[in-house]
C-alpha cells in the first residue's frame, strides 16, 4: 500500500498531500532541483515543502548564487 500523508508546509503553513510512498506522483516532482539547490533548501527547512515553496526557494537560491558571482567579478573575490 502506498503511503500518502497530509502535511503542512513548514514555510507557508499550507496543507498538501505528500506522496512519499509513490514519489513519482508527488507534487514535488513538478520541478527539478540541483544538489546545491537541494542543500540550500535543506539548510533552511526540514521535511517536505509544498511545490510552490520549492519553486520560490529554488529561485531564491539562483538569485543569491548569481549575486555572489556578480560580486566576485566586481570585487575580484
Amino acid at each position: 500500500m502506498n503511503k500518502h500523508e497530509h502535511t503542512t508546509c513548514p514555510r507557508c503553513q499550507r496543507s498538501f498531500e505528500c506522496r512519499v510512498g509513490s514519489i513519482n506522483l508527488c507534487q514535488c516532482q513538478t520541478l527539478t532541483l540541483s544538489d546545491d539547490q537541494r542543500q540550500y533548501i535543506n539548510s533552511l527547512y526540514q521535511g517536505c515543502l509544498c511545490a510552490a515553496c520549492l519553486h520560490v526557494l529554488r529561485s531564491e537560491y539562483n538569485q543569491l548564487n548569481h549575486q555572489k558571482k556578480v560580486n566576485r567579478l566586481l570585487h575580484g573575490h
